[in-house]
């Protein structure tokens, strides 16, 4: 936006206006320049007289001298038309004369007002105000890039628990939350009924998400149910720094902002969990990041923790590896597979929001491209659906035998025709990245795997192909083979850079493979209500259990709390407060593995 201030501000004199453009509205330049001072007016109302006595005369002479050459004698016969041509040509040429001095006029009178007022971009005034919110919260380009960690905070009460970008930003943080409230009723509503209880007093919930508005409502509601709770995140590009900063002013021990390094990730972890006068007893994680550090740098905590809730299919692989080595000492809550999440978050979710982060990076036009999805589990799904809808040509690469049927029906003809081949039952043909990938436009990856697109599949891929991940984790693409000395990184716009070979290929390369909607654009808030609900049941259930209830191992969220988290959605809210539900949920299954769902 800076680089198009300077291009386009200041140049309104050198412009030249086209004589048959429309004139500007008195009201689109009032709101360009500003409103003009009581002189301006009058000597604007003057100017406007002015050219009035200068035309109109000009004009009234023309039609006179065209009307004194059209007698009543030359109406008889063929008289009449050749006279009648030559008035209506000169009574044109008179209109357009006089629309020519006005326009000239006009344009002079607006090239003063510029001058007086103080010029403003175009660019800015228009659009400025589209991207202002976007900007604000998922840009912020107009800070500077260096690590908070160094710098002394306040809130406006004096806290200073807290290490975010830029505590003045919380007015503006206030107003995201407040919208995304509006579009999360299942939250609200249990925020509202369960609040007079607190079934979450004494609760320490230390959390690892993405530090979006959503997640404030979420973290929000935890208090008002009684928790106290100290947040980081769980990807360095998706932080939101105004909800961040609204955080920080309510109380909240928040450590996170947008463009962390590695370094700064583990560090805001380790602030949330090692503080000394605050132990926590609940896990909220979302990628096994926060679980992950937790086990290995403070085991001690680790085994008075009661319970651990988990919504990512990385971090669930990472609680079933440790139950698997009889290494896990505290139960777990397998939210990512309960049907809300996955039906709701992980299809609906995604399925709207992978067009927006590709379109706000790339401008790319989806109609013919021809993509290939890795993955075709319900991230998967949402993706291929809307990638399918606006035209583009879409394969799918699943190695999952179910999901994989799911998607594609093989049919064996007879001798008479073609072999064999694949039919996508949902309109989409399954095959192997590494046959498709030459002429392939563009590569989504959503499997939570590691490696799914590796330096063979880079290297064959053709000029201008985008690259980016849908998944949790930056493991998918194999980032590690393209940092090297032969290759070039070429960053273009935030989020968004070009790795260049040798021989002048390039490919694009989004958020460094890290989740591309949460990174590039925002989610629907409406469909993360349901999976913040579910999250907030799930603690809980977690806190309130019973000893002897859960066992160290790996469970999938009770179907009926997923059923009451659906009831608060659909029906504003069960009649039924939430102690109704505490201590009934039923324990539907123990999950040893993934393939046992």
């Amino acid at each position: 936006m800076a680089e198009e201030k300077t291009q386009t501000g200041g140049s309104w004199e050198d412009l030249s206006q086209p004589d048959d453009s429309p004139e500007p509205h008195v009201e689109d330049r009032d709101e360009l320049n500003g409103e003009p001072g009581e002189d301006e007016s009058t000597a604007a109302e003057e100017n406007t007289k002015d050219q009035q006595d200068k035309s109109s005369p000009d004009l009234l002479q023309m039609l006179k001298a065209a009307e004194s050459r059209w007698t009543p004698q030359d109406q008889d016969g063929d008289g009449p038309e050749a006279p009648r041509a030559g008035t209506d040509e000169l009574v044109t040429e008179a209109l357009k004369t006089d629309m020519q001095i006005q326009l000239t006029d006009q344009k002079q009178e607006f090239n003063k007002r510029q001058t007086k007022t103080g010029r403003r971009s175009l660019s800015r005034s228009i659009s400025q105000s589209s991207t202002d919110s976007y900007s604000s919260v998922c840009s912020d380009s107009s800070e500077d890039e260096t690590s908070p960690r160094g710098k002394d905070q306040k809130t406006s009460k004096g806290l200073t628990d807290f290490c975010i970008k830029n505590i003045k930003q919380a007015e503006f943080g206030r107003k995201e939350i407040e919208i995304a409230e509006q579009e999360m009723p299942a939250l609200m509503i249990l925020k509202k009924r369960a609040g007079g209880e607190k079934p979450l007093a004494g609760a320490k919930v230390v959390g690892c998400t993405h530090i979006t508005a959503q997640t404030a409502v979420l973290i929000e509601s935890l208090v008002a149910l009684g928790a106290q709770c100290r947040w980081s995140a769980c990807n360095i590009f998706s932080t939101q720094n105004a909800v961040a900063a609204a955080l920080a002013e309510a109380g909240t021990a928040v450590f996170a902002w947008r463009g962390e390094s590695e370094d700064d990730f583990w560090w805001c972890i380790d602030k949330c969990v090692g503080a000394r006068s605050w132990q926590p007893n609940m896990i909220l994680d979302d990628g096994g990041d926060l679980t992950h550090w937790i086990y290995k740098k403070y085991p001690s905590i680790f085994k008075r923790i009661r319970g651990i809730v988990e919504e990512s299919v990385t971090g669930v692989y990472r609680l079933y590896q440790l139950s698997k080595a009889s290494r896990l000492c505290v139960p777990a809550m397998n939210v990512n597979d309960s049907v809300t999440k996955q039906k709701f978050d992980n299809l609906y979710c995604c399925k709207e929001s992978i067009l927006d982060g590709l379109k706000r990076t790339t401008d790319v036009m989806f109609g013919g491209k021809q993509v290939v999805v890795c993955g075709y589990g319900e991230v998967g799904k949402g993706c291929c659906a809307a990638l399918k809808a606006l035209g583009a040509v879409v394969y799918v690469t699943e190695v999952d035998p179910i999901c994989a049927l799911q998607n594609t029906m093989k049919f064996c003809f007879n001798s008479f025709h073609s072999p064999s081949f694949p039919l996508s039952m949902d309109g989409f043909r399954v095959t192997k990245l590494s046959e498709t990938i030459r002429h392939i436009d563009m590569v989504v990856t959503c499997t939570g795997n590691k490696n799914v697109v590796g330096r063979e599949h880079l290297d064959k891929m053709k000029n201008g192909c985008i690259v980016c991940n849908m998944g949790h984790s930056n493991t998918e693409i194999d980032l590690a083979s393209l940092r090297t000395t032969e290759l070039k990184w070429e960053h273009v716009r935030p989020q968004v850079d070009h790795i260049i070979w040798p021989d002048g290929k390039r490919i694009v390369l989004l958020a460094e493979g890290r989740l591309l909607n949460l990174s590039c654009s925002t989610v629907p808030s409406f469909v993360l209500s349901i999976t913040a609900t579910t999250q907030a049941l799930a603690l809980i259930e977690l806190f309130n259990a019973p000893e002897g209830r859960y066992k160290q191992d790996v469970y999938l969220l009770p179907k009926k709390m997923g059923n009451y988290s659906g009831r608060l959605l659909c029906s504003n809210g069960s009649p039924s407060l939430i102690s109704e539900v505490l201590g009934q949920a039923e324990v539907t299954c123990k999950l040893s593995s993934r393939s046992k769902q």
